[in-house]
């Protein structure tokens, strides 16, 4: 493959920075590191950005004009999301983009492609994944809520836990048990839901930096339609793993990555006065940008393999693993370079770089958890990509 962007790939790179910085506060640069993911500035910033990029056909550029895309290259949908990630700019396409759209363009029914993809194109819908459970988070086949067929209607009960946006989703992409006899693979079945459908309840759940990005799902005798199941029956494992990789693609991870490298450096080239530990930190400072260079590499081959007609699957996992951990890596390289001041939270008196090392050190405990742990990625490389046994 060849990594360089091609000429139409860079321009729409400049237009898309020029719309950004226009829909950016100016100060966001640096503010947006520090910002709460649950601020409500954010939320409202993400509003803004999803409508601008939905009337502009980018926020799912990649789909087919009819749903609301431009038929772009799966390497155009890329720099869009690096360039998202890079800015720290809420709003991206999210779970509707990534995985609801996905499935179902590829499962749902005419009606549903016409209901539903117009709308995730355009910003106007939200969605939020309802895949985890207390006892089923990386091993999803495991899930028990039930979806429970009443004449034309299903009976849904269960409890989905960790589900990023909830608070803010209009919808939800739901995967429930529907033969609890089936082997547990061949039971589930996938359901868009209204968020504001009754029974459903959203509990916030907050994280070690305190803030209220993930939730609790309850669903309680909560009624939806059969027009509302995505496919067919007890078929939904199959949704759910066909879009798994479209998640996975990993160059957000890279591109945010990048960003705090360059805040890094800066900060070093203005502190660090020792000589011996000006040199231990540029050997730490170089490893971790050389580490990001690697990524960058492995994320781009997901798409290229896309515009190939080839699926990812354990490349995708090479690439969720390496970037996770490399979050973390970065996290850690920037308290250590701080030193005791690194662990000043944001808004504290002295926080260097106003607190974001701190706060991104707590928030990166869970990038080798979310999406998938390292566990899980290591065994689908193993036994995917290199033939192991189980």
């Amino acid at each position: 493959m060849d990594f360089a962007f091609t000429p139409e790939e860079e321009r729409f790179r400049e237009d898309l920075r020029a719309v950004l910085g226009d829909l950016l506060p100016a100060d966001w640069s640096q503010r947006g590191l520090v910002e709460p993911a649950d601020s409500a500035e954010r939320a409202a910033l993400a509003e803004r950005v999803a409508r601008a990029l939905g009337e502009r056909r980018w926020l799912a550029m990649a789909w087919p004009r009819e749903f609301g895309g431009l038929d772009a290259s799966y390497m155009q949908q890329y720099v869009l999301n690096e360039e998202l990630a890079y800015r720290d700019a809420p709003g991206g396409g999210g779970v509707g983009v990534s995985s609801a759209g996905p499935a179902i363009m590829q499962h749902g029914s005419e009606e549903q492609r016409r209901l539903y993809l117009p709308r995730i194109a355009a910003g106007e819908d939200r969605w939020c994944a309802l895949y985890s459970e207390p006892g089923a988070g990386s091993d999803l086949a495991s899930i028990q809520t039930r979806a429970v067929r009443d004449g034309d209607e299903y009976v849904i009960n269960g409890l989905k836990t960790w589900v990023a946006g909830a608070e803010h989703a209009n919808m939800g992409w739901l995967a429930a048990r529907t033969d609890p006899g089936a082997p547990k693979h061949r039971g589930l079945s996938t359901f868009a839901l209204p968020m504001d459908t009754p029974g459903v309840e959203v509990r916030p759940i907050e994280n070690l930096a305190g803030e209220r990005q993930l939730a609790e799902v309850q669903l309680h005798d909560v009624r939806i339609p059969i027009e509302q199941r995505v496919g067919p029956e007890h078929r939904g494992w199959y949704h759910v793993a066909s879009t798994l990789d479209f998640e996975r693609s990993g160059v957000a991870a890279y591109a945010r990555g990048r960003r705090h490298i360059e805040g890094l450096v800066r900060f070093a080239q203005e502190h660090a006065n020792e000589e011996e530990r000006r040199e231990q930190v540029r050997y730490e400072l170089a490893d971790r940008w050389i580490e990001l260079e690697v990524g960058f590499n492995v994320a781009q081959r997901i798409p290229w393999m896309q515009t190939q007609g080839i699926s990812p699957n354990h490349e995708a996992s090479v690439s969720k693993v390496y970037g996770a951990e490399l979050t973390q890596r970065i996290a850690g390289t920037g308290v250590r370079l701080f030193g005791l001041a690194g662990l000043i939270a944001p808004g504290g008196d002295g926080a260097p770089v106003g607190g974001a090392f701190a706060r991104h050190y707590l928030t990166s405990t869970g990038a080798t958890i979310e999406a998938g742990t390292s566990e899980i990625q290591r065994n689908i490389i193993a036994q995917r990509g290199l033939g192991l046994p189980r």
